[in-house]
């Protein structure tokens, strides 16, 4: 990978960024978003359906702008792809902060993830769940005091296909390290078996991570690919979490996979009838254009799942609400989507 760039922030942008840092100690007053009665809520109480998309930020270091871009497109979260260092160039504590500065200028709410962890027992170099926490830990100088505009993704699809047993305890046993080290954050954990839980392991195990962890703020999330082809499937999968009052999203899905047709229109009917959140994969730069939502990172070229995710019924521009953190902000109301009169105007790095 090439050494990132450094980009100059415009003089307005930096300005605003430096004033929405806020301060630690109004951080650490702050309740952030959280679980509640198993929904994910802001830091006042109000429900908070997530509707965005995947960027991979670890891969493509100068695409800074598709925070922007992706805003257009009237996503009100994104979750942003970091590298720990081991598979990948680490994510320094610097381009973390400037990450979250970009989501909160452009009124994003921030899902920040480990991809290193991805398919560990069967992908040579994955890191631990453990060595995932240890990145967060490293990086908390970015992090702290941006509870309310942040949620942690310990680690991408922590298991593949063996070994999948130990995600229970080796969930369990990150989330404790993370809550050791102070983070007050909601934390998001990733399904084994690829992300797509095809075992039960995390349905089954869900009650017990939760309660483990000890701020009771732990967000499931489920990927759906070719293991939910079949509507009853998904509605079953989904289904179980919301009667067991445990909180539930579907952190990745696509309208295609070399692993069989995910069924996107029940994804996106289910988490709408069941006011989940869901964050399609993704913006752009997967190999050969597979599951990009546009061409080459041209926020005008909509490919065809871009234009289902994006426009297609209970699509992201049909169903979003923004984060009412932002109600307050310079821009007004929501830019676009569902309420508010406010122009468009969005910041890039």
């Amino acid at each position: 990978m090439q050494k990132r760039p450094r980009h100059l922030l415009p003089t307005e942008a930096a300005a605003e960024l430096a004033s929405a840092s806020g301060t630690a100690d109004e951080a650490w007053a702050a309740t952030g978003i959280r679980v509640s009665n198993g929904r994910v809520v802001e830091a006042n109480g109000n429900d908070f359906v997530m509707r965005g998309v995947n960027h991979p930020h670890a891969w493509y270091t100068d695409r800074t702008g598709s925070l922007a871009d992706i805003k257009t497109k009237d996503a009100n979260t994104v979750r942003v792809v970091l590298s720990s260092g081991q598979q990948w160039p680490m994510t320094s504590t610097a381009e973390v902060s400037t990450i979250v500065g970009l989501c909160k200028l452009n009124r994003l709410i921030c899902v920040l993830e480990v991809h290193d962890t991805t398919g560990y027992g069967e992908v040579s170099g994955a890191a631990t769940l453990s060595q995932a926490a240890d990145y967060w830990i490293k990086v908390k100088g970015a992090l702290q005091g941006q509870e309310k505009y942040v949620v942690i993704n310990i680690g991408n699809e922590p298991y593949g296909n063996k070994d999948y047993e130990r995600w229970t305890s080796d969930t369990s046993a990150a989330i404790r390290k993370l809550r050791g080290a102070g983070f007050r954050h909601a934390i998001m954990v990733d399904a084994p078996n690829w992300g797509q839980d095809h075992s039960g392991t995390m349905r089954n195990d869900a009650r017990r991570v939760f309660e483990e962890d000890p701020r009771r703020n732990t967000i499931f999330s489920i990927h759906m690919y070719g293991v939910y082809e079949n509507a009853d499937t998904v509605r079953d999968y989904l289904g179980y979490f919301v009667s067991a009052g445990l909180p539930i999203l579907i952190g990745e899905f696509g309208d295609w996979h070399t692993d069989g047709d995910p069924n996107e229109d029940a994804i996106t009917a289910t988490a709408e009838e069941l006011s989940l959140g869901y964050l399609g994969w993704s913006w752009s730069g997967n190999t050969g254009g597979y599951l990009d939502m546009v061409h080459n990172f041209k926020a005008n070229s909509l490919t065809d799942w871009g234009k289902r995710i994006f426009h297609g019924t209970d699509g992201i521009a049909a169903t979003v609400k923004e984060a009412t953190i932002y109600a307050s902000g310079r821009s007004g109301g929501h830019p676009g989507g569902n309420g508010g009169t406010a122009p468009r105007r969005y910041l890039y790095a």
